[in-house]
């Protein structure tokens, strides 16, 4: 495994996500403030707006994966089967219970997920696939 690669592979993915965060912060505001949604339901539409966006760009220009696109969709589903249930029923109930503020839990919900999600994504959807699209061909 080439070091500097990896580097440069985890910077892109952190920028990727920090426009993918953009979306989330965004969608999740202007539902939050022009509704009278639960955080949960705010948290969930934000959330899939932003997974994606991150999923598409992270696929083509940071792992260069020509994986089959509708399995590397049901592993990034399976890791969301546990982080959007878990981080929904938590920033809850900081939120409503514990009466914490909904963008404070909302950006740390956010640093969880770009760190859990790059692991996973790098170790588990495209491990078999890294570099083998026509960009990281280019290169070679």
């Amino acid at each position: 495994m080439d070091k500097k690669k990896e580097f440069f592979r985890a910077v892109k993915f952190a920028l990727f996500s920090a426009s993918a965060g953009i979306i989330e912060f965004g969608t999740f505001t202007l539902i939050d403030n022009f509704t009278s949604w639960p955080y949960w339901v705010c948290h969930l539409v934000s959330l899939t707006a932003s997974v994606i966006w991150n999923f598409t760009l992270n696929r083509k220009f940071t792992f260069h994966s020509t994986n089959n696109v509708p399995k590397a969709m049901l592993l990034v589903a399976l890791f969301y089967c546990i982080f959007t249930p878990f981080t929904a029923f938590v920033g809850n109930f900081l939120v409503e219970n514990l009466h914490w503020n909904e963008y404070l839990v909302k950006i740390l919900t956010m640093l969880l997920n770009l760190t859990t999600e790059y692991l996973y994504d790098r170790f588990v959807v495209f491990r078999d696939s890294i570099d083998t699209n026509d960009l990281a061909q280019k290169k070679q």
